[in-house]
């Protein structure tokens, strides 16, 4: 009988033993992981530890069928030994470079533009509070994207590059990572939804620690956007819409399960090539395009074009469009900033419901009949 105690005992105590190791060097608690729940975003997950948070970038770029994990430690903390061979960013970040425009508004909204210290090719910035400080010297000019002027970054001296990346373009990171600064991804463009791209808001938050500020910030953003999906939700009438334009007699339009797709289907229109598949760009014929589209009520987002006029001289083609004879054509691209950067490049992704309330003002004009748009305006 004593013997058989002595084998329950230990196998308790056993129990307890490899119940207390872990093999993942995780910190825990109560043995669980406490993740922030992502809501919309695909791309990124974030996990809450006592006394850090792991990052993890599900997909840095396009192709990319690698994650990559970041360990955010407070500077008031010790680095644990269990993780002195990862990926460390210490928070909360108060020198940062970051690399695209929309990267901007979020960096605002958390009220942290201040920390911007270097950005490559400052002239597409439309902020006009980030474009202050451009002009007081306190945000460098950093040169191209992928040639940038890399002894200024180190002069600048920042605790962190937000890269981002159309492939595996990484080799200017590479570099910058060898002389001992930390670049991580940010992929925000490569979510499917208007609201998966505006919660990369939350990366951000999480890199400067204002978690909750962050959460409440999308929140605000995402209950707004679904307050306005659910006005045009049930419209008898949804308008039929065309995009895009051709360049070098390809067409090319966005694909059924793009996120401008589904901010056409939000907006309570009936996007012609809604049944396509991808979530990129479709590349079509002038004649399949027409032949789907002639009698289209809407066109929206013909590419670069400033008029109606400069289309008709670019391809006499455009005339066999209903909504070019109409005049139903509205175009983001005439909307710039001072220095000629378009503001939808750098505003949209963080502010899906004002596009939202362009979009329906567009396709519904009855309902929302005194608001001036933010993105769009009609091609004349």
């Amino acid at each position: 009988m004593i013997k058989e105690i002595f084998k329950f005992l230990a196998f308790i105590l056993l129990g307890i033993i490899i119940g207390c190791k872990n093999p993942n060097n995780k910190i825990v608690s109560n043995n669980k992981t406490h993740i922030n729940s992502i809501k919309y975003a695909k791309g990124f997950r974030i996990e809450n530890y006592p006394d850090f948070k792991k990052l993890t970038i599900n997909t840095s770029f396009q192709g990319d069928d690698n994650s990559s994990s970041y360990y955010l430690i407070p500077k008031s903390k010790v680095i644990p030994d269990s993780l002195t061979d990862k990926r460390i960013i210490r928070i909360p970040v108060e020198r940062i470079v970051v690399t695209s425009t929309t990267h901007i508004p979020m960096l605002e909204l958390l009220g942290k533009e201040k920390t911007l210290v270097g950005f490559p090719n400052t002239k597409y910035i439309s902020s006009k509070k980030t474009r202050q400080l451009i002009d007081n010297n306190k945000i460098k000019e950093l040169g191209q994207e992928q040639n940038i002027n890399t002894e200024l970054l180190i002069d600048l001296q920042p605790e962190l590059v937000v890269g981002f990346g159309v492939a595996n373009t990484s080799k200017i990171f590479d570099h910058i990572q060898k002389m001992g600064i930390p670049v991580i991804f940010n992929s925000d463009w490569l979510e499917e939804t208007p609201l998966g791209r505006a919660e990369w808001l939350r990366f951000f938050g999480a890199l400067y620690d204002e978690d909750s500020l962050a959460l409440e910030k999308f929140d605000e953003i995402s209950k707004r956007y679904n307050s306005l999906k659910s006005i045009v939700k049930n419209a008898k009438d949804k308008p039929t819409i065309l995009s895009g334009a051709l360049f070098q007699d390809t067409w090319h339009l966005p694909a059924g399960n793009s996120y401008v797709s589904h901010f056409i289907a939000d907006a309570g229109g009936n996007y012609l090539w809604k049944e396509t598949k991808g979530t990129g760009s479709l590349s079509l014929s002038f004649e399949s395009v027409l032949e789907r589209g002639a009698k289209a009520d809407y066109w929206i987002a013909p590419g670069y074009y400033s008029s109606k006029k400069v289309m008709q001289n670019d391809s006499p083609h455009y005339k066999e469009f209903l909504s070019f004879t109409k005049g139903n054509i509205y175009t983001f691209s005439n909307t710039k900033g001072e220095t000629g950067g378009v503001l939808y490049y750098e505003l949209a992704t963080t502010r899906p419901d004002l596009v939202l309330q362009d979009l329906i003002k567009i396709f519904h004009q009855d309902v929302l009949p005194d608001y001036q748009m933010t993105f769009f305006s009609k091609l004349e």
